[in-house]
């Protein structure tokens, strides 16, 4: 239960360090900056300890990738619509 809610509160520090890598206007502000985030650290945090164990670095660089992967989708996919 800490290992989720530990992830959660990294989710929204690398929401905010995603947004700031990639500058520019968001379609759904900050709110969904920050679920992308959190959405990023799961995904990256369970992709680092695949590939590289418990490394504690790993998880952040991951984390901030994932989220920055999600943040480029999802404004691939809201710029189309608009």
């Amino acid at each position: 239960m800490s290992t989720i809610i530990s992830t959660l509160v990294i989710g929204l520090i690398v929401g905010a360090i995603a947004k700031l890598l990639m500058p520019g206007r968001d379609p759904g502000g900050c709110l969904v900056t920050i679920l992308l985030g959190i959405a990023g650290a799961f995904v990256g945090t369970w992709i680092g300890r695949v590939f590289w164990g418990e490394n504690y670095i790993a998880g952040w660089i991951m984390s901030i990738i994932g989220a920055m992967l999600l943040l480029l989708v999802y404004r691939l996919i809201r710029g189309r619509r608009s």
